[in-house]
């Protein structure tokens, strides 16, 4: 995984509450085992016509999207079935952070573990976000994962929170096997210093 350190990006908006994972990548592109061209199918039914032509009005579709790493979107996003292509797809158009009032838990954690940070801020500042992207298309984004903080265009600085496991292996950029992996050379010291206990279980299988 790409580690996650800081971000600097413009974002893009979705006001709408309650966006489940059908919505973010419908379930007949849930067949693949990798993330390779799903970003072309986020949002799917939302983003094209039934001929495949894109729509001109949805966000992904506007130039304003281009480059765009940030995406803010209503409260309970993520909710709806367990998929992780989910998050797939989001990190395959380029998002690396989404920012709402509140994620699904099994979304929240399936981000997590691909290297993309979803960060809660209060009803306020989401409707500050909101609000502002309607006047300038624009405006920049801070996130500072060490410090949990984003900072606003307007200076004001959001504290979010994120568990110190999770919080690690971004910064790092390795997933739970390769968190274990570091510590293969204390389990070896460990193992070399216990020769009588790891002899006896060798003994008994």
């Amino acid at each position: 995984m790409k580690p996650f350190t800081t971000l600097k990006s413009k974002y893009i908006t979705i006001r709408m509450n309650d966006i489940d994972t059908d919505q973010i990548i419908p379930a007949r592109f849930l067949k693949v085992t990798d993330k390779q061209g799903l970003g072309d199918n986020l949002f799917n039914d939302w983003r094209y016509n039934e001929d495949g032509s894109p729509r001109a009005d949805f966000i992904l579709n506007k130039p304003e999207a281009k480059g765009v790493r940030i995406l803010v979107a209503g409260d309970n996003f993520g909710c709806g079935s367990s998929r992780e292509h989910a998050p797939w797809a989001l990190t395959a158009f380029g998002f690396r952070a989404i920012i709402s009032t509140s994620f699904a838990d099994i979304f929240r954690n399936n981000a997590l573990k691909n290297s993309l940070l979803p960060v809660i801020v209060d009803a306020e500042t989401l409707n500050y976000l909101f609000d502002l992207d309607e006047q300038d298309s624009n405006a920049e984004l801070y996130i500072d994962l060490a410090a949990q903080r984003v900072t606003l265009p307007n200076g004001t600085k959001i504290k979010f929170p994120i568990d110190d496991f999770s919080k690690t292996c971004l910064l790092e950029g390795i997933n739970q096997l390769g968190y274990l992996q570091k510590y293969n050379g204390a389990v070896a010291d460990y193992e070399k210093s216990h020769p009588a206990r790891v002899n006896t279980i060798v003994a008994k299988k």
